[in-house]
């Protein structure tokens, strides 16, 4: 998934060049776990103690876009993948987890060239394993090298459906954006809303996939789409497009685009005199809705988790994060990481060792419970899994439920 980081001074990135773009379970580690995290990064042993025992030890190089725009994804991924190496570590796992780099996540850039240098960097290291990207359009250079070397990749927030389709050694813990589309129809029928709108970015893979996949879908649910409108990347005036949403009488916009241009479509629909429900995929994550919160009333969007899910691995892990690390970077890109970090060390217990083969083997098929819920790898290496539905409050990001794939919800 691509997405995009909205600074506070919303002119600003208005002006700004627009990035292109998810044994033991983590639940069972955070739920049962009492010992306490390790005082060193998990990355390499404390001063005066052995080195773990390499046959069951797993290497693991990360990648995330620290710097940017997206640096709020990337301090997320690096706190997360530490949190989560710690407890593996401080527990009674059979096989340990080493961050490479010194532990430290390399940086993508969120961008194409920069993330097949990080990954490079990262083989230079002799890894068992990459974790990342966050972003598609960087992810999927990554997993055509990886698939060429054998290299167990995971990726995290890359929805995009094509990436895990490089090699059967690739794998996701985000659902894809077919997918997502799907549940967001499922979402406005549950609601009850009958006519559709859609404006979506044509410029944007991201917004592409998610648009098909919600007109697909709403139509099969009785849906009518009334108005399907274009924009770009690029754009900061929507008033013509959200004129036509409310001449042709829908009561429900879906906006499948990133959070930097979100509270500008937003406004311009109320501005426009829509009153109906606006909705829009993960990319909404961290939008800013300063200024413009009386306008995100009725408005939605999906997302791989919310931490205010009630669910035990979603309450621990938001507890031991907060208490860290704060709340700032607590996002869906900390939880894929985490999540991560989990199935990879499951992936060894399944597979029988700590390499590469060994690890593929037994992420091929896993079932896994984590912060993200719980889920089966698919033949392609995906994750049908459940979607957090987000609403606002005040501007505020409130969970309001829970869709599994079978259309149940809490």
């Amino acid at each position: 998934m691509r997405k995009r980081f909205l600074s506070a001074a919303l002119a600003a990135a208005m002006a700004a060049s627009l990035l292109t773009g998810c044994g033991s379970s983590a639940q069972q580690q955070a739920a049962g776990s009492t010992a306490e995290p390790a005082a060193e990064s998990a990355a390499k042993p404390a001063a005066g103690e052995p080195a773990a025992d390499s046959d069951k030890t797993i290497r693991i190089g990360v990648v995330c876009s620290m710097t940017g725009g997206s640096a709020i994804y990337g301090e997320g991924a690096q706190n997360a993948v530490t949190m989560a190496a710690e407890e593996i570590n401080a527990g009674d796992s059979e096989y340990k987890v080493e961050i490479v780099n010194g532990g430290k996540v390399a940086d993508d850039a969120s961008d194409s060239k920069q993330a097949i240098n990080a990954y490079n960097s990262l083989m230079k290291e002799s890894p068992d394993a990459i974790l990342g990207c966050f972003f598609s359009s960087v992810t999927l250079p990554i997993a055509e090298q990886a698939a060429k070397d054998n290299m167990l990749l995971l990726a995290t927030g890359a929805t995009n459906k094509d990436v895990t389709l490089k090699g059967p050694g690739i794998f996701r813990d985000c659902f894809i954006d077919p997918y997502q589309g799907k549940m967001a129809a499922q979402f406005a029928k549950e609601k009850g809303w009958s006519k559709a709108a859609v404006i979506y970015a044509k410029d944007d893979d991201y917004s592409n996939g998610l648009k098909d996949a919600f007109i697909e879908n709403a139509e099969a649910n009785g849906i009518e789409v009334v108005y399907t409108g274009e924009c770009t990347t690029k754009d900061t005036d929507f008033s013509s497009q959200t004129s036509q949403v409310v001449a042709k009488g829908a009561d429900f916009l879906f906006y499948p685009c990133f959070l930097d241009t979100v509270p500008l479509l937003v406004s311009a629909a109320r501005d426009a005199g829509f009153e109906g429900a606006i909705m829009g995929g993960d990319g909404w994550d961290g939008a800013d809705t300063s200024g413009f919160e009386d306008k995100f009333e009725n408005c939605y969007f999906t997302n791989h988790y919310s931490s205010e899910d009630t669910a035990p691995a979603v309450a621990n892990f938001v507890s031991k994060y907060t208490e860290k690390y704060g709340a700032e970077s607590l996002n869906a890109c900390a939880a894929l990481y985490y999540d991560g970090v989990y199935m990879i060390a499951e992936a060894a217990k399944n597979g029988g060792g700590a390499d590469s083969a060994s690890l593929i083997k037994g992420m091929t098929g896993m079932e896994f419970t984590g912060v993200g819920g719980t889920f089966t790898l698919d033949e392609n290496g995906d994750p049908e899994k459940s979607v957090a539905i987000n609403t606002f409050e005040d501007g505020t990001v409130k969970w309001l439920m829970t869709l599994s794939p079978s259309g149940d919800k809490k």
